[in-house]
């Protein structure tokens, strides 16, 4: 498969805990054999695998994780010249890596300083299925596809699960790992470990954050911006807008560093930046990196809604994007249209706040300027 991660040629290494180590890639595989409208007998046959195998890997209780690599790509060849969507044998691999990263948190006692989620700076891609047994939230590829070819027979499961007491487990982990790892080496290790606790549904979750985030030594600009826009992007998730007010209005507004902080961060995050990155210093580049930002307009048009919690943060980056690659309205096609039919119904939403209204509507006045 495609590599694009420190983790992909490390799928068959380790022991993880029975039960716990192919969840997410077998519900990614059993998504593909009902896109194809194959039975699990059939899609064996055609593997020229057991269907025994086939079922253990779709429910987990075999890893496809333990699977060599070679065969890995055998089985992808074989899927692709049956027909799957390639955005789905992209996830597959992401899944693999959620695997191995859920299996390695669920590890007890495993130590704060092997811990691989502070290898790489994760991308949505990853972090999506691996948050899938957290949140219930199918990952972006697996929501756009058609229903099944053939209906389901029986009670299948909608996505990995995982039981109350690993969920717990998992939960734990995220937190000891945020607390113990510290220092400038540790940082990324920390600051994702912050992200995935924000996935907890726990009534102090928001206070342990907040808390989190007072505790942390002081660091240069780059990390009190990671800082705060973690916080915020947890509070947003969980409902609560207002941190996200406050990120945008006294962190970014009028910052040329921290805009640019925020425009490489999302171009990263939804893989429009070329490389993975092994730390968080590229987001705190002085200017936007050498992407087009085609992609970056795609993501945030989708995410235009009034009612989502990053509907203010996706606006001011739409607005701080087109400041910064004006050319994307010119060339942004399908997207350039749905922002030019979509601006003007948003300014009619009667509850935005006055910094997203001036901002919407200087991207309707981009768009005119793009259309003249």
């Amino acid at each position: 498969m495609q590599s694009n991660s420190p983790l992909t040629l490390h799928a068959g290494r380790g022991r993880p805990a029975k039960g716990r180590s192919g969840i997410v890639s077998g519900s990614v595989f059993r998504v593909i054999r009902e896109q194809l409208g194959l039975t699990q007998d059939e899609l064996a046959e055609q593997l020229r695998l057991s269907t025994d195998t086939v079922a253990g890997w779709e429910s987990g209780r075999r890893a496809l994780t333990a699977v060599p690599v070679g065969q890995i790509l055998i089985y992808r060849h074989q899927l692709m010249r049956l027909g799957t969507v390639p955005a789905l044998l992209l996830a597959l691999e992401r899944a693999m890596e959620a695997d191995v990263l859920l299996a390695s948190a669920l590890e007890d006692g495993a130590p704060v300083d092997q811990n691989p989620l502070g290898a790489w700076v994760m991308q949505r891609d990853l972090v999506e299925v691996l948050a899938w047994p957290l949140n219930g939230v199918a990952p972006t590829p697996l929501r756009r596809l058609p229903p099944p070819a053939r209906p389901r027979r029986g009670p299948v499961p909608t996505g990995p699960e995982l039981s109350a007491a690993d969920r717990q487990r998992f939960f734990s982990q995220m937190r000891r790992t945020a607390e113990e790892a510290r220092g400038a080496d540790a940082f990324l290790l920390r600051r994702q470990a912050l992200y995935l606790s924000g996935y907890d549904d726990q009534v102090d979750t928001a206070d342990w954050l907040a808390h989190q985030q007072r505790t942390e030594r002081p660091g240069g600009w780059l990390t009190n911006w990671l800082n705060s826009r973690s916080v915020a992007a947890v509070a947003a998730r969980q409902g609560d807008r207002e941190y996200m007010g406050h990120f945008i209005s006294r962190t970014l507004h009028d910052d040329d560093a921290a805009e640019a902080a925020n425009l490489n961060y999302w171009a990263y995050w939804i893989g429009e930046a070329p490389h993975i990155q092994l730390s968080d210093d590229f987001i705190g580049s002085p200017s936007p990196g050498p992407w087009s930002g085609h992609k970056l307009m795609d993501h945030l048009v989708r995410g235009l809604t009034p009612d989502h919690g990053f509907f203010d943060l996706n606006v001011h980056t739409l607005w701080t994007l087109l400041a910064a690659r004006p050319n994307v309205l010119r060339s942004g096609g399908a997207s350039a249209r749905t922002l030019r039919d979509r601006v003007p119904v948003m300014l009619d939403e009667r509850e935005l706040s006055a910094r997203t209204r001036r901002e919407l509507d200087a991207i309707r006045y981009a768009i005119r300027l793009a259309e003249a």
